[in-house]
Formats: C-alpha cells, structure tokens, sequence
C-alpha cells in the first residue's frame, strides 16, 4: 500500500505527531481508546455496573463501557471495560535510566572476552530467598536458553552456574565466594508485598558486610525488575521482560573491563 501510515517508518511516522501530547489510539489517533479489566468486591448486578462506571470516570476516562461482566464468587464482581483516555503524556521529557552497554550476540561475546579479559568469566545465579520460580535463571543461564536466545552456559567464554531456586542470599553469596565468580545474577519473580525488595536488598546488606560488594558484578533480573529499581537497590544493572542472555553477558563482559582497565 503507498501512502498513509504503512509507507512511512517509525522515525517519519514520529515527526508528524505531536510527541508532547501522548494519548493512546485504538480506531482513530489520538481517540483515547483503552480496555481494562477489574474485580471489585460487590454482588453482581446494576448497582455493579454502575460501580465500575463511575470508576472508570475518576480515572480520566470517557464515555465508560462495561462490555462483559460476570459474578466470580457471591460478592465478587469480574469487569471487562472500555473508555476514552483524557489524558496525556510529553513523550519528549521521559528520561528512563538504561543498561550502559551494547548488545552483543553469543560469539561476538565470546570473543568479545577473549580478546579484553584473556579467560572464562565466571557467573552465578540463582533464584534467592523464598523464590521458588526458575524460568527466568533459566531462560539465562541454561543452555538451551528461551526463544532462539542460548542461555549462559552455552557462551565458550563464560563458565556459569546455576544453582535454582530457594537459594539464600549468604549461600550464593558463599558459593560465589567459593568459585571466585565475577559476577552474580539474582532472579526474582515472585513480588506479591514488594518482597522481591526485601529481599534484595538484604543481598546487598550481605555483600557489602562481606566486603564483596565492589569486587562482583551483581545483577538482578525479573518481570518487575527494572534497570532504575535494580539501581536503586544497590545493584549494578537491572534486566527486566524482554532480556536475554546476550543482555546480561554483554554487559557482565563490559562491566568487567570497564573495571579493570
């Protein structure tokens, strides 16, 4: 098709909106089109719907329909809801903090270290505290890796272990200890009452009583894990939902010669 939205690319599509005004679309740009989904504690009915209505106008949102609802228990209500956002967002003043490094496949990784660190970095990972959950340590670190991403264990210049989940801070931190690591990788998926800070935080508390803190690379990563928040908390980087090994490994690779040139 020629003309119109689909001839131009991201960066012409950008120059003929007004980036200071941000709204979401869903027919018509700049409609305010947006969908949700909510339980609310009352018995179903209209007093319900209404309920969920009058909500959806004390968030900002126009012309509120309830399009689907269904009572899930007795005094439990289950909405499926559109509406017109009225607000807006300067998409020009949004300065996200960001991984300071640059993305590199598995054998320019290699490479990459055996050319600037002359032997196999070492790595540990785990899923720490009550965390039993290992998909993301794994979708890392196992070879196999996740979605066409070789995890760690399959880098020929960096020997990686992985040792699971409901692993305690002062264990991996022992274990790293023990095989002298370079860098240790701290997953964390389950985040119900911000435990997943708790958490982490007293990692940090460990390593530093260790005097650890400044000699390993520590990461974080998980589905509510930011590179702000791992920051913040007093890692060195943050890898949160679409990351991968080459991620993590390029920027451990960096990070290292970076610190011991």
């Amino acid at each position: 098709m020629s003309g119109g939205l689909y001839s131009m690319n991201s960066r012409d599509f950008d120059k003929t909106l007004d980036l200071t005004k941000v709204k979401p679309y869903g027919d018509t740009m700049n409609d305010g089109k947006v969908q949700l989904s909510f339980t609310l504690p009352v018995s179903c009915g209209a007093e319900a719907i209404e309920a969920a209505k009058q909500l959806l106008r004390a968030m900002g949102l126009d012309n509120p329909q309830v399009v689907f609802y269904r009572e899930l228990t007795p005094g439990f209500t289950f909405f499926n809801c559109y509406g017109s956002l009225l607000h807006t967002v300067d998409f020009t003043s949004i300065r996200v903090p960001k991984v300071e490094s640059t993305v590199m496949d598995m054998h320019q990784a290699d490479e990459f270290i055996r050319e600037n660190v002359g032997r196999k970095l070492v790595m540990v990972g785990a899923s720490t505290g009550t965390d039993a959950h290992t998909v993301g340590i794994d979708a890392i670190m196992n070879m196999k890796g996740y979605a066409g991403h070789y995890g760690l264990e399959r880098y020929e210049m960096i020997e990686a272990l992985n040792m699971g989940s409901q692993v305690l801070n002062e264990e991996i931190i022992a274990k790293a200890m023990e095989i002298n690591a370079d860098a240790i990788l701290v997953s964390q998926t389950v985040t119900q009452k911000d435990v997943h800070i708790k958490n982490c935080v007293e990692f940090i508390e460990m390593m530093e009583a260790e005097g650890l803190r400044e000699r390993m690379i520590v990461i974080c990563g998980g589905p509510r894990i930011t590179h702000e928040l791992a920051r913040e908390l007093g890692f060195d980087a943050g890898f949160g939902i679409n990351t991968y090994a080459e991620d993590v490994a390029s920027f451990v690779a960096q990070e290292y010669v970076r610190r011991h040139k």
